[in-house]
Order: structure tokens, then C-alpha cells, then sequence
């Protein structure tokens, strides 16, 4: 039963995906394929934009920081917060950049407002590196549903390789519409499960209430919510806490398929209104935490200690058949939607901004052609860096949103100051990823500014640096279109 239904809730999605992608209109063109003809209304972005709160990172991740660390978990509700904050004041400039300019990528725009071909290039290439490790989150829980489903003997490389090809082939043709019509589905059904879920989980675990759950949690694991956590020794204090949040805010929207996905909206209303309801919906972590606390009190213990499987392990040890098949296929969607938008969006940065530079005279259709082939290279990469992985989703995704945050300054000065140059900001980037990957640098921060988020402090050195390059350097020869972009 589990396996039936885990199967026809992916399967009765993919055909609806690729159904509705394919009726709307066909992806013959990269701006179809890749933002779904620049005109997606307030519920279909919605889902995209918004929906990024249900995701293997959000639900299988917090779950199981929550029930490894306790309070480190509260990251969730003041990074989504924060990043909805900056999102209103930053995405419409996005979105009226790409309209006037018809931009694809995050690259086109750095390539379009600094006027510098060779920076779109480098961008690309960054870009692609931090969606590709982002793409290793999905793959390593969708890994871990699929061997749910199909039993432990599956190997790690067979479920890898099977979430990777059931991944692509949601946006192998018809691109963009296919994960919209996907992630309502993902959505709806996952607050569905989530609240049942939640209602049932103190009576899962010996508790009178909900709010019981966390009672008995603090009483059984004292300092659980408070920081540094139950591991002291990780670090995770309430500094950690305050620059980590800060740090994805700032990157979020940098994150190269979140700022393509402006491009996708058909109006600036529609972005502000995702902005303002945004935080609200984020008010669902409480119940993805509390699932975590009902996996601790329950004792749950997953192969290897694996957090990323605490969820999974609970649903399948305390819940009937049916409810596990469901739940299984409905996080399997929380996989395969934001999985299959970022090897979408990498896929078009590097036709768009590391193919199409050298060949200039590209047309549509095989641009089209070697997006595709080179998603499914890209979805290789991902499975590799899957294979022998350790490390929590988490940290995976910090990891990620550290090494995309070396492109905000380029973003956000692009925005606001006319001095900005391609040369300052590639200088920038260069330094950024230095303090953020030199062992070196690591010693500095750990030396003088002790459980900050190193991705903070590199981003700021960024900033700094780039700066100071422009201020330096005459701006003349890189002067772009900012006194377009950043009314």
C-alpha cells in the first residue's frame, strides 16, 4: 500500500504537470521554457515563490534539526521573515529589470546592467556551482523516500539515479508551467498532511497537547529551547542565529532560480502581494518543529543517525500504511518540484551565459536542445556529490546560501549605486569567495568573531572590496544602465 500510494500521488502529479505545461502554451522558446512567458498570476507564483516554504530543506530538514539541536531550529521562522521583508523592496526591481530588458537568467542581468558580457559568464558559472549543491538537497531526500518506499534494499546510487530522472522529467519539456502546476499540488497536500500530522502527534508520543509536546521535550531534554541547543559543542548560539538568518535574507532572493522566478511574474502587484503574505504562511514551521519534538520524545532513531530521516522514520514507525504512502509521495513532490526549477535555472544560465557568448548566431531551438542535455549533465553532478554525503540539509542549504550570497553585492549596489562597475564587482566576487573558502580566513572569523555565520562575514567582505574597486577604479569604461533599474 505504501508503495502504491507514494507512486500515484508522483505519478498522478507528473502527468498533471506536463499536461498543463504542455495546454498552456509549448515551450518552443527559452523565455517559455524558462520563465513561463513572463506572465504568471498571483496563485501560480504564489506557489512557486512562497511555495518554497514546503520543501525537502523546510519540512525533512528543520524537522530534524529540531529534533537533533532544539532551538538552532528556530532559524526557519526568522530567515522566511526577513527574506519576505527584503523581497518586497528588491523583487519588483528585479522583475522590471528582466521586462524592460527581456532578462532570462540572473546572469542576463548582470551581464545586461554592468554591459559586460564576460561578468554575465562568471556569474553563470557561480551560479550554477550553488544551484547545483542545492539541487544535492533535493536528490539526498528524495533518495531517502524512494528507499522508504522500495525497501532498504535499494542502494544510494539506484534511489539517487531514479530521483534525478523523475526530477528532469517534470521539466524536460514543457519547463517552468509543469513545476507551477506541481507546486500547488505540493502545497495543498502538504498542508493538509502536516496539520493531520500535528493533531495526532501528542497522541503519538504520551502528550496531553500540543503545546504539551514541548513541555515534555524541555522536561526530558533540558535546554532544548533555549541556545545553544542540545549540542552546545556545535555553536549554534543566538549570535549564530541572528547573523545565519540575516545571511539567507540577504542571499535568498539572490538564489539564482528565486531571482529568475521574478522574471516569471506578470506584474509587480503580484510580487508585493507574495511579499506581504509571506511571513504568515511561514508560521507553518511551528508544526514542522513540533513534528521534530514528536520524533525526539518518541525515541525515533534513523539508520545511521541520519536527522535528514528523523521525519520520515517517525511517520513509518507511529502511522498507519496508508498515511506513510501518502506522506511519502506528497515529500517526494517536495523534492522533485524545487529540484526540477533549479536544473531548470541552471540549465539556462549556461545556455544563455556560458554557450551562447561563444556562439553567438545559437538559435532558439538548439539553445532549447543543449539546456536540456545539459540539465541532465547537471543532474549527474548532483547525484555524484549525493553519494557518501553526511552532512544535514541544513547545512547543506547554508552552505549553498553562503556561496550564492558572494553575488549580492553585485545585486544590490547594481540597484543602488550608479558607481557600481563589472570590474569592481568581479574583484569582489574574487575576495569574497577567498574569505569565504581560505582556511585562513576561516581562522580570522573564528578568532574575532566567534559563531557568526562565516557566509555573513564573507558577504560583507565582498561588499567591502567592491566598494572600495569601484571607488578606485575609473567607472567609465563599465558604466551600465543603473539609472534605468533602480527607480
Amino acid at each position: 500500500m505504501i508503495l502504491a500510494l507514494t507512486f500515484s500521488v508522483v505519478l498522478g502529479t507528473m502527468i498533471g504537470a506536463l499536461l498543463y505545461g504542455r495546454r498552456q502554451a509549448r515551450a518552443q522558446t527559452m523565455a517559455e521554457w524558462a520563465v513561463g512567458g513572463r506572465s504568471f498570476g498571483m496563485l501560480i507564483f504564489w506557489f512557486l515563490n512562497a511555495g518554497e516554504i514546503y520543501t525537502t530543506f523546510a519540512v525533512l530538514g528543520i524537522s530534524g534539526y529540531a529534533w537533533a539541536h532544539g532551538a538552532p531550529a528556530y532559524l526557519a521562522f526568522t530567515s522566511v521573515s526577513l527574506s519576505a521583508t527584503v523581497g518586497y523592496w528588491l523583487m519588483p526591481r528585479i522583475w522590471e529589470a528582466g521586462k524592460k530588458y527581456d532578462l532570462v537568467t540572473q546572469a542576463d542581468f548582470f551581464a545586461a546592467h554592468y554591459r559586460a558580457t564576460w561578468l554575465g559568464c562568471v556569474v553563470g558559472i557561480a551560479g550554477i556551482a550553488a544551484l547545483i549543491v542545492y539541487v544535492q538537497i533535493q536528490i539526498t531526500a528524495l533518495s531517502l523516500i524512494i528507499q522508504l518506499s522500495l525497501g532498504s534494499d535499494v542502494s544510494q546510487l539506484t534511489a539517487a539515479v531514479l530521483a534525478a530522472a523523475i526530477m528532469l522529467a517534470f521539466v524536460y519539456f514543457a519547463g517552468l508551467r509543469s513545476a507551477a502546476f506541481a507546486a500547488g499540488v505540493k502545497d495543498v497536500l502538504m498542508v493538509i498532511i502536516v496539520i493531520a500530522l500535528s493533531v495526532t502527534v501528542a497522541s503519538k508520543v504520551g502528550a496531553a497537547s500540543i503545546l504539551d509536546v514541548f513541555a515534555l521535550a524541555e522536561e526530558k531534554h533540558p535546554g532544548f529551547g533555549q541556545f545553544p541547543g542540545m549540542q552546545p559543542e556545535a555553536g549554534l548560539s543566538s549570535t549564530w542565529l541572528m547573523t545565519a538568518a540575516l545571511n539567507v535574507a540577504l542571499g535568498n532572493w539572490i538564489l539564482p532560480h528565486m531571482f529568475q522566478l521574478c522574471f516569471a511574474a506578470g506584474s509587480r502587484k503580484t510580487i508585493r502581494r507574495n511579499a506581504i503574505w509571506q511571513p504568515l504562511y511561514s508560521l507553518s514551521y511551528f508544526f514542522i518543529i513540533l513534528l521534530g519534538l514528536g520524533a525526539l520524545l518518541a525515541g525515533t532513531q534513523p539508520e545511521g543517525g541520519d536527522s535528514n530521516a528523523v521525519l520520515l522514520q517517525f511517520v513509518s514507525d507511529r502511522y498507519p500504511a496508508w498515511a506513510i504512502g501518502l506522506f511519502a509521495g506528497t515529500a517526494c513532490l517536495l523534492a522533485l518540484v524545487p529540484g526540477s526549477v533549479l536544473l531548470l535555472t541552471a540549465s539556462s544560465i549556461f545556455t544563455r551565459n556560458v554557450v551562447r557568448p561563444f556562439y553567438s548566431g545559437i538559435s532558439e531551438r538548439r539553445m532549447l536542445l543543449v539546456a536540456r542535455l545539459s540539465m541532465v549533465a547537471f543532474a549527474g553532478i548532483a547525484v555524484w556529490l549525493t553519494l557518501g554525503a553526511t552532512k544535514s540539509l541544513v547545512e547543506i542549504g547554508l552552505s549553498a546560501y553562503a556561496a550564492i550570497g558572494m553575488l549580492a553585492p553585485g545585486v544590490y549596489l547594481g540597484f543602488t549605486w550608479k558607481r557600481a562597475h563589472a570590474l569592481g564587482v568581479f574583484i569582489g566576487i574574487v575576495a569574497g569567495y577567498c574569505a569565504l573558502l581560505l582556511p585562513a580566513a576561516q581562522l580570522v572569523w573564528n578568532t574575532y568573531f566567534p559563531q557568526w555565520d562565516h557566509g555573513l562575514l564573507a558577504m560583507a567582505f565582498n561588499g567591502a572590496v567592491t566598494v572600495l574597486a569601484c571607488v578606485l577604479i575609473p567607472a567609465t569604461a563599465f558604466r551600465g544602465v543603473s539609472s534605468s533599474t533602480s527607480s
